[in-house]
């Protein structure tokens, strides 16, 4: 369907009131034209409908009038830059960028990304990041562990107990 046929599609979901849907018709029209700042801006202001200050803000992340705190809020959702730059679903060289601010926003988040993984990437290869430890506790570890091997022992007591009683 061309862009302005779903862009047609996406103000009579809006007008409806079908948010999702519309939301999800934009998703697809950045997804297909990620160089397309006036859809970034369209799904920006869907997401401040839901309340999602971090989605607005990722959405604006290459709009020089973009809100502060929802830059914050993006920056903290997807703290490290390989996470931005996953976020920010750009293919291409920033060149493609159609202003300045833009193409200056993605440069700095591909050098901050670039320089935190200690090698050269770019946009159409987005690292995944280096792995993060999960966080858990080594107690807490052990107990999912027993508590496995509580299972499997029950079961087979069970098992044993069916079969003993079946030959019975």
């Amino acid at each position: 369907m061309p862009l302005r046929d779903t862009l047609a599609r996406v103000d009579e979901d809006l007008a409806a009131g079908r948010v999702p849907v519309a939301r999800q018709r934009l998703r697809g029209l950045v997804s297909s034209f990620p160089d397309d700042l006036t859809l970034r801006r369209r799904l920006a202001e869907i997401y401040r409908l839901y309340g999602e200050p971090a989605e607005a803000g990722r959405w604006m992340y290459l709009e020089p009038d973009r809100d502060a705190a929802e830059t914050s809020a993006f920056e903290a959702r997807y703290g490290t830059p390989a996470q931005r730059m996953r976020a920010l679903a750009w293919r291409g060289s920033e060149s493609l960028a159609p202003t300045a601010f833009a193409r200056e926003q993605l440069e700095a988040v591909r050098a901050a990304c670039s320089d935190s993984m200690g090698r050269p990437v770019d946009w159409d290869a987005v690292p995944s990041g280096p792995k993060t430890d999960s966080g858990n506790n080594p107690f807490v570890d052990f107990l999912a562990g027993a508590g496995c091997l509580v299972a499997v022992v029950a079961f087979l007591a069970i098992w044993v107990n069916g079969r003993v009683a079946l030959f019975d």
